[in-house]
């Protein structure tokens, strides 16, 4: 079975309105990999079987601002799982590829602490009946229709049930945001299911990243994130943060549910593919006469499976026993506790504060960037409840002026921000704000409160430069390719750099976490796998054999016939001008090519 993702968050209107936010996301990241015979796609919330992406896109032309989008892509972290099932090990190990947490060899014996500490069952997960069980309060809560009888939902139900080890990871990940998310959705009223979309969208894998840069439990990308308030800076990335990404997450599923008059199955499909997509659907049907339900509409193929896909995790949940199946049991109790801490916190004072491991701060914190949290705010914290009190005692005897550790720099003749920023793993931005300063201007002798780390890098092992180091140790391991870095020039493309090496546009992008629409910065390093032996001599040749031609479709083209008349896939046709494969070209439409001369028809 091929599985591909395909996200397109859904307006909040009746029309269709122009895309106008990181339009460079769009209609180009698609990661697909083997696994049977079809293909499973998802939007904000993603593929349960290979994590997710989801886009939404704000426009700025209402105040009442509409959001849709489309974008194909994979959530990290998941990849391996599916593989490691497919292949038939039925333990799912992930050692090679799980949360981006295989980093630098000399790291090796850290990361095998965070795997252990995310895989594991939480202390709190007691295999004891007389607990009262978390699973009973989530299906106490189920509001859909799940007595479906549908080909679609059958074909999700009989692949979690050939798999059931892919749900005993989830469940066991989930095991230390649930009983938080369930809470939420009861406040609400909203129907329990919804609960299980971290399932379909990022697996319950906190640093789940699909490479159309959608980030966290519930697969916010950037313009998303902004329009529901959740703030990205070089410290923190609230589409990660576990609290203020679900109440952002949940806030718009009932945005949707009311726009299609609490129907669930179009709410869900408008998430995958568009509320103006499903307005559609639902307006051709009514003009032909035909039922407007769901499962009549005609939708695009990623969305008529995502619906059954909740569907059928709902079902399984609902009744393991049924499906041959069982769960880890789960305590109704909070596994986590809000802990303001009133100031920046280094993230290893922390842990040490409150008596648990730095992995354990980070699963509960993974909005947090760096070492620290962000010295703007918000000043809190996630700890394990059964940690808080500790932790709260042992922060009300710290100091403020202690919390975090301060390099005390006199600036040298020559210095720049940017030179010190670099010298100690910062930025010009962060230096100006901790020292109050309105412009780049220094002088010599100058003293500068720089922040720095408390311990060296292995002890932040989930910071977000080692989980990059992570994903680019990880390109190389098929043992296919050399290691090699390429600093970025002008004019440069991932489509040359892919094509110099040997490689796809979607690899060069997926090791540098980015998306292939993402713009290429002039001194910027990017790692490569090459597979080319001279990569130099290939790039000398590149601007005398490659043309950039414009072509206008004509009635009868396809995405296919366009590429075997040029000699190039179909995929690069598509990721050079932001289209989504599974629809159809229109005459008089304009694409821009790069044709290699020596090739083309």
């Amino acid at each position: 079975m091929r599985f591909r993702r395909r996200t397109t968050t859904p307006d909040l209107h009746d029309t269709q309105v122009p895309r106008v936010c990181d339009p460079g996301a769009l209609n180009q990241h698609r990661i697909s990999f083997s696994m049977m015979s079809r293909r499973i796609t998802c939007l904000l919330f993603a593929s349960a079987l290979t994590g997710g992406c989801s886009s939404f896109y704000q426009n700025n032309s209402s105040s009442t601002s509409v959001l849709e989008s489309e974008s194909l892509q994979v959530a990290a972290g998941d990849e391996d799982l599916v593989r490691a099932i497919e292949s038939g090990n039925g333990s799912g190990d992930l050692s090679t590829g799980q949360l981006d947490d295989s980093i630098d060899p000399e790291l090796k014996e850290t990361a095998a602490q965070a795997r252990a500490s995310l895989e594991a069952v939480p202390p709190q997960v007691e295999d004891d009946p007389a607990n009262h069980d978390l699973w009973q309060r989530l299906r106490n809560g189920f509001q859909l229709d799940l007595s479906v009888d549908n080909e679609r939902l059958t074909q999700q139900l009989e692949w979690y049930q050939r798999h059931p080890s892919y749900l005993d990871r989830v469940s066991e990940r989930g095991s230390r945001y649930l009983h938080y998310i369930i809470t939420e959705i009861e406040k609400r009223g909203l129907p329990a299911e919804l609960a299980l979309l971290p399932v379909v969208e990022s697996a319950f894998d906190p640093f789940a990243y699909s490479h159309g840069r959608a980030s966290g439990l519930w697969q916010f990308i950037p313009s998303t994130g902004k329009y529901f308030g959740l703030h990205q800076s070089w410290w923190h990335d609230e589409r990660r943060d576990i609290v203020a990404a679900t109440d952002a997450a949940l806030t718009y599923l009932e945005r949707l549910a009311n726009r299609f008059d609490g129907d669930y199955t179009l709410a869900l499909a408008a998430y995958n593919s568009g509320g103006g997509t499903v307005s559609r659907a639902i307006r051709r049907n009514k003009n032909a006469g035909k039922p407007t339900d769901y499962w009549s509409l005609d939708l695009p193929r990623e969305t008529r499976h995502y619906v059954p896909k909740l569907l059928a995790l709902a079902k399984i949940y609902n009744d393991p026993g049924a499906y041959g199946m069982s769960l880890p049991a789960l305590e109704d109790t909070p596994y986590f506790e809000i802990v303001e801490t009133g100031s920046q916190l280094d993230l290893a004072q922390a842990a040490n504060l409150a008596g648990t491991s730095m992995e354990e701060i980070y699963l509960l914190n993974p909005s947090y960037n760096r070492w620290a949290t962000t010295p703007s705010g918000p000043h809190r914290l996630l700890v394990p409840t059964t940690n808080a009190d500790r932790f709260r005692d042992g922060l009300a005897s710290l100091p403020v002026q202690q919390r975090v550790s301060w390099n005390n720099y006199q600036v040298q003749s020559g210095d720049s921000l940017i030179r010190i920023a670099q010298k100690f793993g910062t930025t010009p931005d962060v230096i100006r704000e901790v020292n109050n300063m309105r412009g780049d201007l220094i002088r010599s002798g100058q003293r500068l409160l720089i922040p720095t780390a408390s311990k060296g890098d292995a002890t932040y092992s989930l910071s977000q430069n080692q989980r990059l180091a992570a994903t680019q140790s990880r390109g190389g391991r098929s043992g296919n390719g050399e290691r090699v870095e390429h600093l970025v020039q002008s004019g440069d493309t991932f489509w040359d750099i892919a094509r110099d090496h040997g490689v796809s546009v979607r690899q060069v992008a997926s090791w540098n976490n980015m998306a292939p629409g993402d713009p290429l910065i002039p001194g910027k390093t990017l790692v490569l796998w090459s597979k080319t032996a001279s990569p130099n001599s290939t790039a000398s040749n590149r601007n005398n054999m490659v043309r950039r031609v414009g072509y206008r479709v004509r009635n009868g083209d396809s995405l296919w016939t366009i590429a075997s008349r040029f000699s190039v896939d179909v995929s690069d046709i598509a990721s050079w001008n932001n289209l989504n494969t599974s629809r159809y070209l229109q005459p008089g439409q304009s694409l821009v090519l790069y044709v290699d001369i020596r090739n083309s028809n």
